[in-house]
């Protein structure tokens, strides 16, 4: 009987370890954008309207939002795709900015790639 015991604390503590790196996967999983819940376990993924291969490219050698050189001072710009459009900005808060009025700065990315 204590034998069995054992064998009943053993393959507790297991499964204990099991749901918890099941959850811990499914919050990794879902603070990088996925939705398929904890199936990802720690796989990085990214949304797909950040890496949409169809996008209109961003011609653009300013920040849209800041005016600041893009590839300077801040390093690589942050991308993402809005509607269809590839939007380089200098920086990750400038994208605040940019979600406040969008069609203002897609106005300014759509004028560059006219020329």
């Amino acid at each position: 009987m204590k034998k069995m015991n054992q064998y009943l604390l053993l393959a507790a503590c297991a499964l204990g370890v099991a749901v918890v790196s099941v959850k811990a996967g499914a919050t990794d999983a879902s603070a990088t954008g996925c939705t398929m819940g904890s199936c990802c376990g720690g796989m990085t993924t990214t949304a797909v309207s950040d890496t949409d291969t169809n996008a209109i490219p961003d011609n653009l050698k300013t920040c849209p939002v800041s005016g600041e050189k893009l590839g300077g001072d801040m390093g690589e710009p942050y991308r993402f795709v809005y509607q269809g459009q590839e939007v380089k900005l200098c920086c990750k808060s400038c994208k605040k900015d940019f979600d406040k009025n969008p069609d203002k700065y897609l106005k300014k990315i759509r004028a560059a790639d006219k020329k």
